[in-house]
Formats: C-alpha cells, sequence, structure tokens
C-alpha cells in the first residue's frame, strides 16, 4: 500500500519536535515499511520545507507560515495542496491524520482520510475538568465530523471520544493499540540500576500529574532518605495559574531540603531516553490526561517497575501487582507507598519487570499491530 500521515512532529534527526504522538506514529510508519509498504510523512509546522527519503519512506517537511490574518485556515489549506499534490502524482491510497488540535479540517482529499485518537483537546480537557476555547473546539469537530473512519489506542479512549464528539454509529471506530519495535528495547541487565532512583519522563504540565509527583516524593523522602527524582521533559506554562513554568511549581511543592535530590534535566533526545530508563529503579507516571501512554509502554519493554495513573486507559497497559501498579494520582499516600515497597524489594521488581516486558511483548508488538492497521486501512478502502 501506498500511505500519508501527516504530523507535527515525528523521531527524525531532521526533525525537532517529538513527543508521545510523533514515536507511537514513528513506531508505525517503520513497521509497516518494514513490511513493503510504501509510506509519505507529511510534517506540519516545519523551520522550513524540506523533503528527503530513506528506504521506502518519503518525507515532507511542510515550513510554517506567517500570514497577515486567517492564519488558521489558510495554512491548513497549504498543508492540504501539498498533500493531495502527492496523493495524485504517487496514487496515495489513504491518508491518517491526528485528532490533536483538529489540524485536518476545513481538507478534503481524493482518498480515504482515517484519524487516529492521539488524545484531542477536548478529550483532555473533559479528563482534567475544564473549559475548551470554541475555536479549538471549532476545529476538532469539523476535523472529526470530517474523518472516513477511526482509531483508537484503547477503547477507554475510543468510547469517550466517540460520546464527547458524538460520532455517528454508522461510523467505524477501531482498537488498535499502540505498538514498540520490540527488538530494539532490550535491557540485559535489568538487575543494575541507580538504587532509590525514581524517574518521571514527559512533559512538565500540570496534567501529567507532575504537582502530584512533587507530594508523592516528599512522602517517599520520609521513609526513603536517600530516594532521588529524575524528572525529564520539556516544561510547559501553567493554564490554572498563569506560570510561565509548571517545573517552578513543582519546586514550589518540595520541601526545600529534598530539593538537592531533585534533578530536572529537560527535554533530551529520543535516542537517550532508554539510557535513562534502565538507570532508573522504578518509573512513575501519575498522570490524569492520556490516551494510551507510550513511554509507560517503554519502560516496561525494558524490564521497570512502573507506578502508573489508574484512570481509564491506563487499565489497558498493565495487570494490576503483576505487571506494573495503577494507583489514583491523588491518593499520594498509597502511591508513595508502592514506590517505596519498590524501593525495599528488589526481588519484587525484578519479578514486576520481567511480567511488564512479557505483557509489552503480548499486547504491543509493533509486528501484530502493523498487521491490524493494515488490515483496518483495507476494511475502509473496501467500503
Amino acid at each position: 500500500m501506498k500511505i500519508g500521515f501527516i504530523t507535527p512532529e515525528y523521531p527524525h534527526p531532521k526533525i525537532k519536535q517529538v513527543a508521545g504522538l510523533g514515536t507511537s506514529i514513528g513506531n508505525l510508519i517503520q513497521a509497516l515499511e518494514a513490511k513493503g509498504h510504501t509510506i509519505y510523512v507529511f510534517v506540519y509546522g516545519h523551520s522550513e520545507d524540506d523533503f528527503f527519503v530513506e528506504r521506502n519512506i518519503h518525507y515532507y517537511l511542510i515550513g510554517d507560515i506567517s500570514y497577515t490574518f486567517g492564519k488558521w485556515y489558510r495554512y491548513r489549506k497549504h498543508i492540504q495542496n501539498v498533500v493531495q499534490d502527492i496523493i495524485r502524482k504517487e496514487s496515495l491510497q489513504i491518508i491518517e491524520v491526528p485528532d490533536w488540535t483538529g489540524i485536518s479540517a476545513f481538507m478534503k482529499f481524493s482518498v480515504p482520510m482515517v484519524m487516529r485518537f492521539h488524545g484531542s483537546d477536548c478529550y483532555f480537557c473533559h479528563l482534567e475538568g475544564r473549559q475548551q476555547k470554541w475555536k479549538n473546539k471549532l476545529f476538532e469537530h469539523l476535523a472529526v465530523k470530517g474523518a472516513n473512519a477511526y482509531i483508537a489506542p484503547t477503547t477507554f479512549a475510543g468510547q469517550l471520544t466517540k460520546s464527547l464528539f458524538k460520532i455517528s454509529d454508522q461510523k467505524i471506530i477501531e482498537t488498535i493499540c499502540h505498538g514498540l519495535q520490540i527488538n530494539e528495547f532490550k535491557n540485559l541487565e535489568p538487575s543494575i540500576f541507580e538504587s532509590r532512583t525514581m524517574l518521571y519522563m514527559g512533559t512538565i504540565v500540570r496534567k501529567k500529574g507532575v504537582l502530584e509527583l512533587s507530594s508523592i516524593f516528599n512522602l517517599v523522602k520520609v521513609q526513603i532518605p536517600d530516594a532521588r527524582l529524575i524528572v525529564i521533559g520539556s516544561d510547559a506554562s501553567d493554564i490554572s495559574t498563569g506560570s510561565s513554568s509548571t517545573w517552578e511549581l513543582m519546586k514550589q511543592e518540595i520541601k526545600d531540603s529534598y530539593l538537592k535530590d531533585v534533578e530536572y534535566i529537560g527535554r533530551i533526545p529520543y535516542n537517550e531516553v532508554q539510557t535513562f530508563i534502565k538507570k532508573a529503579h522504578a518509573c512513575v507516571f501519575p498522570t490524569f490526561a492520556e490516551s494510551f501512554g507510550m513511554v509507560t509502554v517503554e519502560a516496561m519493554a525494558l524490564q521497570k517497575p512502573v507506578v502508573n495513573s489508574n484512570i481509564g486507559w491506563a487499565q489497558e497497559l498493565m495487570e494490576d501487582g503483576k505487571s506494573g501498579f495503577l494507583v489514583d494520582p491523588k491518593a499520594h499516600q498509597v502511591y508513595a507507598d508502592k514506590i517505596i515497597t519498590l524501593f525495599q524489594d528488589e526481588n519484587l521488581c525484578q519479578r514486576i519487570g520481567k511480567e511488564a516486558r512479557r505483557y509489552v511483548e503480548l499486547h504491543f508488538n509493533m509486528k501484530n499491530q502493523a498487521v491490524k492497521n493494515i488490515e483496518f486501512y483495507n476494511k475502509i478502502l473496501e467500503l
């Protein structure tokens, strides 16, 4: 097949922006290309236009454009024209778009358009209990309405998104979990790590539970005085307080005497992610809003015990108490107790790590997920 992907990010050295959305798309594209399919990646919002080909993947970097007015419409139509031109020239069969920001609003193509639910602003606003901006709401509703079919990474995300956007029962929503290139995630020495070090990796933003993490760390330190916290990810402004730095808010919540044992590394290249995960004693993700949680699965694949949020989607990522722990992010003491238990029982860490790896191999192997995606694309083409 010839498949196109429109995305704001992608894990490639020439593309600066990458997070969970880009990582999940990258994993899928690599697996599809390995199976002989030709892939066209359209990365919008780039610093400048660029084009290059690697193996059977064609990269089109679409430069950002400054308009005197109406960029919200005109740039979307520019992206559409670039993509439609390639659809025509290269005979693409299907286009996949993300739900985030409703980038595909106002876009129409001569081939079916499949939308993958990475997590829309509407979805996250609902989970966080905050009001969505009217412009974001308009764009996302138009984009969702314009798609021919949908892929959800978890059943929870699919059902909630269907309800929020009032998607017709006539349209297909298929649950296909994100996957990992399993062979690229190996931890040959899981018993070697930096003792009593907890790792958080993700955007430093309220919805990810980072302010809860500060309180949780305080409680861990009471019983584990030499515990350390490593924080990795891009800092972000805080929508609730107006602060320009959520990291600064995090520090304010941590007891002063504990700050010396907290290290904020900031954003790192994707190729360094595994190194930091392997060093950690345990990984912690007390998030309130996800559609899947890619870094959680990456940590599990590297046989790392994870203490995760217990909300909706997270219950589809592991078996509580067996391949990880699922805890309410607001239950600070319970959350801290799970981390303390792991820090005090290395055998338990090893046992959970092995089960986590097994669970990932069974449910999130990209080779299997790629087959499911192709089957779904073919089903849509046959409609």
